[in-house]
């Protein structure tokens, strides 16, 4: 199967369609919203992955600051 068969749910992103999806999804609160949109409605099945493990990352980084966060680890990193 060529590249022109593939159908259009499932033809590949290219390095800088990666690269730009990511800057897009790192603005502050437009980049979230288009996180969700993409994640939970996006044509392209590798587009809608990247956005859900896009999204996952988040939350573990999220998770990982509020547990960093209640040990008092951030104000003291603040602090110093």
């Amino acid at each position: 199967m060529d590249y022109d068969n593939v159908p259009e749910e499932y033809k590949p992103l290219g390095m800088w369609s990666y690269f730009l999806w990511q800057i897009l999804f790192a603005i502050p609160i437009v980049g979230f919203i288009l996180l969700i949109i993409q994640a939970l409605a996006a044509k392209n099945k590798n587009l809608k992955n990247f956005a859900r493990s896009y999204f996952c990352f988040l939350i573990i980084v999220i998770v990982l600051f509020v547990i960093l966060w209640a040990t008092g680890t951030v104000s003291n990193l603040v602090n110093h």
